[in-house]
């Protein structure tokens, strides 16, 4: 999957929204804080993390790209 960013960032939590990965904003930061998100192949667990183009998410089977 890929996301085509419109800025200069979108904060983690926002993205995983966007992209209809889950129900409410509450729940991305839930699954963010129980380490299921991994950022460039590491676990984030910074809600807010600053993800920029370039970068890749990997949430359960999901991976999507930061363009």
């Amino acid at each position: 999957m890929k996301y085509e960013l419109k800025d200069e960032y979108i904060e983690l939590f926002k993205l995983l929204k966007v992209l209809d990965l889950v129900d409410s904003g509450a729940e991305a930061k839930q699954i963010i804080s129980e380490g299921h998100v991994k950022r460039n192949s590491e676990i984030e667990t910074k809600k807010r993390a600053k993800i920029r183009s370039g970068e890749t998410i990997e949430v359960a089977e999901v991976t999507i790209s930061v363009i």
